[in-house]
């Protein structure tokens, strides 16, 4: 059995591997990068050590340094976790070579698999039905197009090396397909260092069901549980269930036989997960084989009861599986959502930055969290920004629906951009409750699950006025209670005018951007408020983080979150945050030019025009890549480019000036 693992991952995976290995007796050995030297896996490992530079290539993909650090840690076996390094073939030869165990599929099976069209090939002999498509090696793009034409529209363009949406374009037309090629080739190259492509006919509305196989080394291969993944968006995963809803037992059993089917085909051993596309008459497809374990793996623990980790270290160890076929018992349901650093308000761009607050869900039986992150952690711009998973069970779907929809209630996160809100809207969606949905669910009902402004947002404005006045009371008596003089009316603050009624004036800025000026008349023992045409009685008190607050009788407990001048409130609805300013001020406009700025903290990839071209308002100017995805910066005006300010490959900060476009004159208009 393995006594020593090095975990060659970070954040929540790594957490998850040492949470596991710990339970079982087995030491562990983590790895970090500047940027993680004080994070959580680190602190919960029994030794770690550093790699490098922040960035991956850096840090977590140095191959031979890794293996060399097993060796010098006395580790026998190395888990790699998801992402990085755990599809990596020449990885996991390394390490059969070095003689140190590689905790997943032997380097055959990842490189059998490895290659989207190689796998296609191997799938149909072992007679897995397969999407109409071309999956060969010749890559000329002008042949790649006349591929295209023949397969039909339509059209997935995806990055044969790679998964998680990257280097994957869906195309509508022939007159798009060769800049459709061009951009997933970027993308490829940049995910994964290989820029093969791969073609298929795309299904309108499919559903997306994968089933999670395990092997031995003795020749043992079953399938756990199937999960439904069809909540995505640009083709990664959001929201993930088990069992997949609505599968007929006979229909779970198919899709189950093929998927043991095409992990014998491969040899496989370890923990795997294949990939079918559910077309609506119930007919499926091969898709893929992820080679790894998978990130919503704790939706399939959760309802049959097993540790995957700890199978994969009985299985690393030359052990039998603990379960047989006949043995599998599914109860319950369980769905899995990713907490992401990032704004659906803005496209869904990545943020980081520090964690300022955090209060998780209590963690019970129903009720999972797996994280790599604390409070005051800093999410940084070289990794994935996801912040936690969060995953639910109970015996029935809607209960473990309406729990999930608890949990994200009690999620609380400030400092930065989150997704809570917008999960919480998928899960209340009506047609969700009804698992009604496909692939392309979030597009079809993006509006309503993102929101151009919350219910609550006028009840938000008015507790956040009131907090900041209650803060001054509390601040005032505080500074009586130190002073020489604790009488003194100069300590006090009642917004006392003469011969007319107190006044408090609260001045903050909203999540917007926009200034917000409010006057609160002091009634006594409450507070009147005049706000979009509404009268509001306002009263309440604050005690530590939480606001006991009245508005017309109403009574509540917000809890609420603050860093000096910044704070945010906590409601059913989401989370509001605000910026308290000293007085009133103008507010700002922004300028057109400021579209032209980085989004985020970023590289740019490639210019699309030249100093001195003409471009039109819309018009793509240049492509800057973060977390490993593409955003292309657009003209805000019709004008001449006269400066880039970065080229390709520069590392860019969020609000720097990328380039310059030149207004028209009226003659170059005309």
């Amino acid at each position: 059995m393995i006594t020593k693992l090095l975990i060659a991952n970070r954040g929540e995976i790594a957490c998850r591997i040492i949470k596991t290995a710990k339970a079982m007796g087995v030491r562990t050995v983590a790895l970090y990068s500047d940027a993680d030297k004080d994070a959580m896996h680190v602190a919960m490992a029994d030794e770690s050590f550093h790699l490098g530079g922040s960035a991956p290539a850096d840090s977590y993909l140095k191959t031979e340094l890794i293996i060399d650090i097993a060796k010098r840690a006395g580790a026998e076996a190395i888990h790699p976790g998801y992402g990085f390094l755990s599809e990596n073939a020449e990885f996991s030869r390394q390490c059969e070579l070095n003689g140190i165990a590689f905790v997943g599929p032997g380097s055959e099976a990842i490189d059998a698999m490895g290659s989207k069209s190689a796998a296609k090939a191997i799938m149909a002999k072992a007679n897995v039905p397969l999407v109409p498509g071309y999956h060969g090696d010749e890559q000329d793009d002008d042949f790649l197009v006349e591929q295209a034409k023949q397969i039909g529209f339509p059209l997935l363009i995806k990055a044969a090396y790679g998964g998680g949406g990257k280097g994957m374009r869906i195309v509508e037309s022939a007159a798009e397909t060769l800049e459709a090629i061009r951009s997933a080739r970027r993308e490829a190259t940049s995910s994964f260092g290989n820029d093969k492509l791969l073609m298929e006919r795309y299904l309108r509305q499919p559903r997306h069901v994968e089933v999670q196989v395990f092997a031995d080394s003795q020749g043992n291969t079953i399938y756990l549980s199937d999960r439904d993944c069809s909540i995505q968006r640009r083709h990664q995963k959001v929201v993930e269930e088990a069992p997949a809803p609505g599968l007929s037992d006979d229909l779970r059993a198919q899709m189950g036989k093929a998927a043991v089917a095409a992990a014998k085909a491969i040899d496989y051993v370890g923990a795997g997960t294949v990939e079918f596309l559910l077309d609506t008459d119930n007919s499926f497809y091969f898709m893929e084989m992820n080679t790894r374990l998978q990130v919503e793996h704790p939706v399939t623990e959760m309802v049959t009861g097993q540790d995957l980790v700890k199978w994969q270290l009985i299985v690393a160890s030359g052990g039998e599986l603990p379960l047989q076929q006949d043995e599998v018992r599914i109860y319950g349901h369980a769905f899995e959502v990713r907490i992401y650093a990032e704004d659906p308000q803005n496209e869904f761009l990545p943020a980081s930055g520090k964690l300022n607050f955090l209060r998780e869900p209590e963690q019970n039986r129903h009720v999972r969290i797996d994280s790599g992150i604390r409070e005051n952690d800093v999410i940084s711009n070289f990794y994935d920004p996801m912040i936690a998973k969060l995953i639910v069970w109970d015996e029935t779907r809607p209960r473990a629906l309406q729990r999930l929809v608890h949990a994200l209630e009690s999620y609380q996160i400030s400092g930065l951009k989150h997704n809570i809100e917008f999960l919480a809207n998928i899960a209340e969606h009506p047609m969700f409750a009804k698992a009604d949905f496909c692939t392309d669910f979030i597009e079809r009902y993006g509006n309503s699950l993102i929101g151009d402004a919350s219910s609550e947002s006028d009840t938000a404005l008015a507790l956040a006025s009131l907090y900041q006045v209650l803060l001054r009371q509390q601040q005032a008596k505080v500074n009586a209670t130190n002073s020489h003089d604790p009488y003194s009316p100069w300590g006090q603050v009642s917004g006392f005018r003469l011969n007319s009624a107190s006044i408090h004036h609260v001045a903050l800025i909203d999540d917007k951007s926009e200034l917000q000026n409010l006057l609160l008349t002091d009634l006594g023992n409450a507070f009147h408020l005049g706000l979009n045409g509404q009268a509001l009685k306002l009263a309440g008190h604050i005690k530590d983080d939480v606001i006991f607050a009245e508005i017309n009788g109403h009574k509540s407990k917000v809890p609420v979150s603050r860093n000096e001048d910044d704070f945010t409130l906590f409601l059913p609805s989401g989370s509001y945050p605000f910026k308290a300013i000293a007085a009133q001020i103008a507010e700002d406009t922004v300028d057109s030019a400021d579209k032209l700025k980085a989004p985020m903290n970023g590289t740019v990839v490639t210019h699309l025009v030249e100093v001195g071209d003409k471009v039109t308002a819309g018009q793509g100017l240049l492509v800057m890549e973060a977390m490993k995805m593409e955003y292309t910066i657009e003209a805000p005006f019709d004008g001449i480019v006269s400066e880039f300010y970065f080229q390709s490959g520069e590392l860019v900060s969020d609000g720097v000036q990328l380039l310059q476009v030149e207004p028209l004159t009226e003659d170059e208009a005309s």
